[in-house]
């Protein structure tokens, strides 16, 4: 059991998950669309920026300025990336969520859509 990657919250996750799904796509605003729509979670723009920074802080992501764009009035994106420390984490969360909830669907009556 050593050497395990730090424990990541359950918002934590939903971020990290968001910046796998939309790979090169994933700034604030797609990372906050992607939760609000999969994980059917109402969730603050402010919580989503405030969690990718301590994501940052942690070095489980990193982010880049994108070029200015006419459409954002010259104005530059912020785009993020997962970092490998960040996907062995967040694999070690879904390992042990699967592992504790195998078995359980009829339990809870799950289905994913």
């Amino acid at each position: 059991m050593a050497n395990l990657p730090p424990s990541l919250g359950d918002f934590e996750q939903l971020v990290l998950l968001g910046l796998v799904r939309l790979g090169d796509a994933a700034y604030g605003v797609s990372i906050h669309n992607e939760i609000r729509r999969r994980a059917r979670r109402e969730v603050t723009i402010a919580a989503v920026y405030k969690t990718l920074e301590r994501l940052e802080n942690k070095g489980f992501a990193v982010s880049v300025m994108g070029q200015p764009t006419s459409e954002r009035g010259g104005r530059r994106k912020k785009y993020y990336r997962i970092l490998p420390a960040g996907r062995r984490a967040l694999k070690a969360a879904i390992s042990s969520l699967w592992r504790m909830t195998y078995g359980l669907a009829d339990e809870f009556d799950l289905e994913v859509k």
